[in-house]
């Protein structure tokens, strides 16, 4: 006998749809997993809404559970919380971080969860993949003592490491938006914040997420000579633009960059992308993080969600899908 379960899937580009699939039963090394919560990735959820994904990024682009074929139908998604009702004595019970789509109870592999810390709430927890990308660019980075860094893009990612940037000993953050509101968020993350003509210059880091060519341009112009950006962007189809026949040259400017697929050669001797997600979910320790999430949803409800984050009218950062239990 399997389990019902409730799931979201995206049956064309614009028109998502909550389906009832079965689950079956765990089998050996697999653990039935009950969602608690989940997280909408705004970013790359919402392009995948549009129909956004590059053909020749449909490989690429891929979820560790996904099911179907861009650009629809698919079940697309991963960032995903709950509770193991079935599996070894030493997670049952256990509230656990998977890289999975939006669904009320699923059967995975015994090594695609981690434990979420006691003292993680499950709505911060949906941050782990976030913070996980955040974690991985800071190590890209390698920030020295002293920097001054701008974060240009205030999204779940920019203010994800943003934050990881405001603990470091006398480094200087600054997170920069097209959008005031954020400036909240920001005095939350322990950051300041500027709106891009007033963001601060000669800076010795820039780290680019606004996925746009204006907001990779601006961090560009911030740079102090021989200053690097660390770009997280992804563009989908977009094509970017940039102007380099001013500083860009004579500066000895850079732009490398930085995704979660792999663990960053700074530290791939080190750790393993398991290891990298441990961390991130003890990073979640921190109350600061809660700033990111900005309303909660219940699943019935995700598809005219998706729609609303995607053309716009539902502003925020992270919002959160309920399950009826968390």
């Amino acid at each position: 006998m399997g389990t019902d379960a409730s799931a979201f899937w995206l049956r064309e580009p614009g028109v998502g749809e909550i389906r009832q699939v079965t689950v079956p039963e765990p089998g050996p090394g697999e653990v039935l997993v009950r969602a608690l919560r989940s997280g909408v990735s705004r970013g790359t959820e919402t392009l995948v809404f549009r129909g956004g994904v590059p053909t020749s990024q449909y490989a690429a682009m891929r979820a560790p559970f996904q099911e179907g074929d861009f650009p629809g139908p698919v079940k697309y998604g991963y960032l995903s919380v709950g509770v193991v009702e079935h599996g070894p004595a030493h997670l049952q019970g256990r509230t656990v971080f998977c890289l999975y789509p939006h669904q009320s109870a699923y059967v995975v592999p015994e090594r695609a969860v981690a434990l979420v810390p006691d003292d993680v709430p499950p709505a911060r927890a949906v941050l782990a993949g976030t913070v996980e990308t955040a974690v991985n660019a800071v190590w890209d980075a390698a920030p020295l003592l002293g920097d001054r860094v701008a974060v240009v893009g205030a999204g779940m990612v920019g203010c994800s490491v943003a934050r990881l940037l405001a603990r470091f000993p006398a480094v200087e953050v600054t997170l920069v938006d097209t959008e005031p509101t954020r400036a909240d968020v920001a005095a939350q993350l322990g950051a300041q914040f500027a709106l891009p003509p007033d963001a601060p210059v000669d800076c010795d880091l820039v780290v680019h997420t606004s996925g746009t060519s204006a907001g990779l341009q601006r961090s560009l112009d911030l740079l102090r000579p021989d200053g690097t950006v660390i770009d997280l962007s992804w563009y989908g189809e977009a094509q970017v633009t940039l102007s380099l026949g001013g500083a860009f040259h004579s500066q000895r400017l850079g732009i490398r960059a930085s995704q979660v697929g792999a663990v960053s050669p700074a530290r791939r001797d080190r750790h393993t992308p398991g290891t990298r997600l441990a961390l991130a979910l003890d990073l979640l320790r921190d109350p600061a993080f809660d700033a990111l999430l900005s309303g909660e949803t219940p699943l019935e409800h995700l598809p005219q969600l998706m729609a609303g984050l995607s053309d716009g009218r539902t502003p925020g950062l992270c919002h959160t899908i309920t399950y009826g239990s968390g």
